[in-house]
């Protein structure tokens, strides 16, 4: 499915229905994806390497929760394929603002220095995009953002599509029957992120 618009309301609503979108700059649209299978970090599966254990010891890393969203997401859609056009930014911008969108930052010397955004509804969040500029903070902020989840009761994290990346992470691919099931579930409870 394609539009040519995006606003707040068709983004929450298309994340219930387990759909999220992504620009098209080179056709001026919106594409619309719902991926069977779709991939997940369970909480309780979220897997910290050795070196990972090592850098989070050694506290080079300040993390903080919606301190700077849209740098976040600018961050993200630096150096990429710009899935992430202005209109994402200013619509993301308005969930984050009603409480239905978050970032997670990792700083390095006062510097961000890496990064995750995502939307959140209900006991689910909804990881959107990651980036590091220093070595492992994209992978702090996850590890950051599990923590917080499973203390704050939150029942699921879609990462949308595997990577080796996300599998070395934990990350497994479930069906979108699966998927849709365990959403429905998360959206019937209030968790709170930040």
């Amino acid at each position: 499915m394609f539009t040519r618009t995006l606003n707040a309301e068709m983004v929450e609503a298309a994340y219930r229905e387990g759909v999220f979108p992504m620009a098209e700059p080179d056709f001026g649209v919106i594409s619309w994806h719902r991926p069977d299978p779709r991939t997940i970090i369970p909480l309780d599966g979220f897997h910290c390497s050795h070196s990972l254990k090592k850098t989070l010891r050694r506290g080079i890393f300040e993390v903080t929760f919606d301190r700077d969203f849209r740098a976040v997401m600018e961050g993200c859609r630096a150096g990429r394929p710009v899935w992430i056009s202005d209109a994402f930014i200013k619509v993301y911008g308005q969930l984050h603002k009603a409480g239905k969108a978050h970032s997670v930052e990792v700083w390095h010397e006062g510097k961000l220095a890496g990064g995750l955004y995502g939307v959140h509804l209900g006991g689910a969040f909804m990881a959107e995009s990651k980036f590091h500029r220093v070595t492992d903070a994209s992978k702090v902020a996850l590890y950051s953002l599990v923590q917080r989840m499973k203390e704050r009761g939150f029942k699921l994290l879609d990462v949308q599509f595997l990577t080796e990346h996300l599998r070395t992470l934990g990350a497994v691919e479930i069906t979108d029957a699966q998927y849709m099931r365990k959403l429905r579930a998360a959206l019937k409870i209030d968790c709170q992120l930040v």
